[in-house]
């Protein structure tokens, strides 16, 4: 049975932070990740576009020899997966996978709040696709949801605009909204991997006492957990601790800007998605 790497996949940068996490937790896996950075971002483009771009990133690892993909995008999690699992899947390979981030994160949401009032700030695809407040509610159905897009966030973080004035506006801006739906909010889920590399600048806007939830940690702990239940597909994952990075952008960006968020040097090479 051939093996190959853990896929990782995200529409630019932004599924580093949870590559990071999860390298931790299987620190002895093969894992490459595919940032699509020449059509980034995508929480801003239709449904049907973002469906588009995701299969063919799909489709790119598993020739890369991937038997199971994680989309640490929450864009296409929200608005790919489940057209990709369905009706792409059975005809590709049905036993290959491809798993998201929304779920997992959704599963343990309910150990955090206590006013039983949640929010969740996401890009406008992710917002507008009611996918956390679908899920959550099938899980916690006493849980309240609170959406907030941020569509400006994801280009201050990929654009490294950090410390700015600008960031600082967006961000209370987003938040000021967020609460203005209910006082009650005491935990805030981070609906996008880009926004970890924001939470200096949320915390300087939020009451003491809120809980900010990144996904890396939980999205790892559920993969570590979802190896072990699937001997099957574990068995096909390569165990070598490679790590490869490829981008559809500028190789040199990638390793320049994603370091910020993988926390070390990367060495990239530039790839072709066919269409």
């Amino acid at each position: 049975m051939s093996q190959g790497p853990i896929g990782i996949f995200d529409s630019g940068y932004g599924g580093l932070t949870v590559l990071k996490k999860i390298v931790e937790t299987l620190p002895e896996y093969d894992f490459l990740y595919l940032g699509d950075n020449a059509r980034s971002p995508y929480g801003v483009r239709s449904f049907e576009t973002i469906y588009q771009y995701t299969l063919q990133c799909v489709h790119y690892l598993f020739g890369q020899g991937c038997h199971l993909i994680i989309l640490a995008c929450n864009t296409a999690s929200a608005k790919a997966l489940r057209n990709i699992q369905q009706l792409d899947l059975p005809k590709i390979d049905p036993t290959k996978r491809v798993l998201g981030v929304i779920r997992p994160t959704v599963e343990v949401i309910g150990n955090y709040s206590k006013t039983g009032h949640v929010g969740i700030l996401g890009t406008t695809g992710t917002i507008s696709s009611e996918s956390y407040v679908m899920e959550i509610h099938k899980l916690f159905p006493d849980i309240e949801v609170f959406q907030e897009a941020c569509p400006m966030w994801t280009p201050l973080v990929e654009n490294g605009e950090l410390e700015g004035a600008g960031a600082a506006y967006f961000v209370e801006k987003n938040l000021t909204h967020l609460f203005a739906q209910s006082d009650d909010i005491d935990t805030i889920l981070l609906g996008c991997t880009h926004y970890p590399l924001l939470l200096p600048i949320i915390r300087l806007f939020i009451p003491n006492g809120i809980k900010v939830i990144a996904q890396g940690d939980i999205v790892a702990e559920s993969l570590k957990d979802y190896l072990s239940r699937h001997p099957e597909i574990d068995v096909r994952c390569r165990k070598a601790a490679c790590l490869d990075f490829h981008t559809t952008g500028d190789a040199q960006d990638f390793d320049r800007y994603g370091s910020f968020f993988f926390e070390r040097a990367l060495n990239s090479q530039k790839v072709e998605i066919n269409p």
